[in-house]
């Protein structure tokens, strides 16, 4: 008896599924694997199949982060999803606005320079992300997110549109201390910081604040996190800086910015309010400043290596223009 496909309309009932991960899909995270399956599934709809148990691996539980292993019998339970399915899809003029943020492509990457105020997925609220974008931009091709950037950071973005890519950019970026990737931001920080290049090495710490909010903080208990800031020029009082970072953590560089007590500029979350409103009123700075310039790697086991920049936002070059 085939398994129904759960994307149908409702006219046709969903059933369970079970799926065996071919070996193309080793090392995929269930998370992704699964949004892969259910197509216009929101993430939050995944985790919640996954956290109740609903989906199964080889006949067990299993959590959203696990590594699937080619033949690994997955259950996927009944899922209506035509309700998400019959939703309009992004704006005509949000995907024109995505595909104009392209700055490299070939046949195995897609580069977005990502506008702050897009995230990087869907969910929580939000209805299309970049890659929900860029997938109805390219029906018909696999494009899956190498990594991630915080919603309000812009800049580099990297997509995979060929399996053997996805799997080869995770593996360098598991590597030890940024040996894998080399990871360039932009950012103003508050206050004038020394010269030389400031090392920060303070595990951080992701808790959660009443209604769900995360918070990342300084601790002891948190993961090992490292970057590197260097000034590049002194405006106004304040310090553009480069970032070299050689751990990706959720708000890295914003919490080891505050701990420096140089917080980033127009960081409503760590930053300092009143540093926030003098700027906003100064040089209309009304977002925060910080951007991923640039991702040095080599694919093909070191034998096809890829420099990738994007340029400063228009927004962050004005407001620097302005800063005396």
């Amino acid at each position: 008896m085939t398994a129904q496909d759960p994307t149908k309309p409702a006219g046709d009932k969903p059933s369970v599924r079970m799926i065996t991960v071919p070996a193309d899909r080793a090392g995929q995270r269930l998370d992704n694997f699964l949004l892969g399956q259910l197509k216009g599934a929101p993430r939050s709809l995944v985790y919640k199949l996954v956290r109740s148990g609903q989906v199964r691996i080889n006949g067990g539980r299993a959590k959203a982060e696990r590594k699937l292993e080619a033949g690994d019998e997955v259950r996927i339970p009944p899922v209506r999803l035509s309700e998400e399915g019959d939703k309009a899809g992004p704006p005509e003029a949000f995907m024109r606005r995505l595909e104009q943020a392209i700055v490299f492509e070939d046949a195995r990457l897609l580069a977005l320079n990502k506008p702050t105020g897009v995230a990087s997925h869907g969910g929580s609220g939000i209805s299309f992300g970049a890659i929900e974008t860029l997938r109805a931009l390219r029906p018909g091709q696999t494009l899956e997110l190498v990594h991630r950037l915080d919603r309000d950071t812009s800049g580099l973005l990297i997509v995979a549109k060929k399996r053997s890519a996805l799997s080869e950019l995770q593996a360098l970026l598991r590597e030890d201390h940024g040996a894998g990737i080399r990871k360039r931001y932009l950012t103003l920080l508050a206050g004038r910081m020394p010269d030389g290049v400031m090392t920060v090495d303070a595990p951080l710490h992701v808790g959660l604040r009443q209604g769900g909010e995360r918070h990342v903080q300084v601790n002891a208990i948190g993961k090992e996190s490292i970057s590197h800031f260097r000034v590049l020029e002194r405006k106004g009082g304040h310090s553009y800086c480069e970032v070299r970072i050689e751990t990706g953590r959720t708000h890295q560089i914003r919490v080891h910015a505050q701990h420096l007590g140089h917080p980033v500029a127009g960081d409503d979350k760590y930053g300092d309010p009143a540093v926030n409103k003098r700027l906003r009123e100064q040089i209309g700075l009304k977002r925060l400043f910080l951007h991923a310039a640039s991702l040095e790697f080599a694919l093909d086991d070191g034998k096809s290596p890829y420099v990738l920049n994007a340029p400063l936002a228009d927004e962050l070059v004005e407001a620097l223009d302005r800063l005396r």
